[in-house]
């Protein structure tokens, strides 16, 4: 492959199965961040939802509502 080989073009199949095989396409990796993303900001966003309910649920100690 010469210096200046990019230049030419048509070789993106050959390319694919050649120097970038085992590799993960941009598109994927960039999936993978996203999803990886989310189920993280699940995660916490969960984990404040349920510090917020104990947080108020500590109030509400000496009513009926909830009990210890």
């Amino acid at each position: 492959m010469g210096l200046l080989s990019w230049l030419v073009g048509g070789n993106d199949g050959e390319l694919a199965k050649s120097q970038y095989a085992g590799r993960e396409s941009a598109s994927a990796k960039a999936a993978r961040k996203r999803r990886e993303r989310y189920h993280r900001n699940v995660a916490k966003t969960d984990r404040k939802g349920q510090a917020w309910e104990d947080k108020s649920r500590s109030r509400e100690v000496g009513t009926d509502w909830y009990r210890r």
